[in-house]
């Protein structure tokens, strides 16, 4: 199946999914504005909250629109330059948290291999109202199965490649992530991949998204929970100043 993007899906995608945020962000402004009329506002004190509740909800817009929409990512030469070896006997797991843009894309680029998709979506662990409305329109792929984050349901060291595509920071908790890993660490095969690709809690993400950055880990945060999780090779290399690609094994 050939999977072609809409212009401005990235951009879409946010706005959809993330409404909620826009609605309340909107009322907020028009409130500030209209109390222009009740209260004596020092300009520019005014113009600063006008300004910074402007750039909190119009940046994230703007940098999803490079990230997603114009940077190449979704073309996956990311992924191509990893030199993936694709053969009938290689099988690899792509995990997705209830929204999956990346199986199909995946398997266009190893065809040969065996690819299997899970889904560690839990209702009442994974509550964010983006995630209930991004797995209305999620695309699945055929034989998605549905897992728990602590259970992958395969033998130990039967993958070659794992993908977590901008999914695992929807696993809050730091136990659980760890756990999650574990069980990654122990279906991969010793010359096995972990490939994960994920927004960082650090600068650029919070000039990108302000406090909304806060919804991504640290580069630390994710380190130490690899190696937890007794991953012993732990690679990271930037797409874009937004998005880390880690390698790990």
């Amino acid at each position: 199946m050939e999977i072609k993007r809409r212009n401005f899906q990235g951009v879409v995608n946010i706005l959809s999914f993330n409404r909620h945020f826009y609605v309340v962000g909107f009322i907020a402004l028009a409130l500030i504005i209209g109390s222009k009329f009740l209260f004596n506002w020092h300009p520019v004190l005014f113009w600063v909250i006008i300004s910074a509740f402007m750039y909190g909800l119009i940046m994230p817009l703007f940098v999803s629109a490079y990230v997603y929409d114009f940077s190449g990512f979704y073309n996956f030469d990311w992924l191509k330059k990893m030199k993936i070896e694709d053969a009938k006997g290689k099988f690899n797991l792509n995990i997705n948290a209830g929204f999956d843009e990346t199986s199909y894309i995946i398997k266009s680029i190893l065809p040969q291999s065996n690819l299997q998709v899970y889904d560690f979506y839990n209702a009442k662990q994974h509550t964010e109202p983006a995630i209930i409305r991004a797995r209305k329109v999620s695309l699945v792929y055929p034989n998605t199965q549905q897992i728990n984050s602590n259970s992958i349901p395969l033998k130990d060291s039967s993958v070659d490649t794992i993908f977590l595509i901008s999914a695992i920071h929807e696993i809050r908790r730091y136990d659980e992530k760890v756990q999650f890993l574990k069980e990654c660490r122990r279906v991969c095969k010793p010359n096995g991949n972990v490939i994960m690709v994920e927004h960082l809690r650090d600068f650029p993400n919070f000039l990108a998204f302000t406090i909304g950055f806060t919804h991504f880990f640290s580069k630390e945060t994710w380190k130490k929970a690899f190696e937890e999780a007794e991953f012993t090779s732990i690679k990271e290399k930037k797409f874009t100043p937004f998005m880390s690609i880690f390698n790990c094994n």
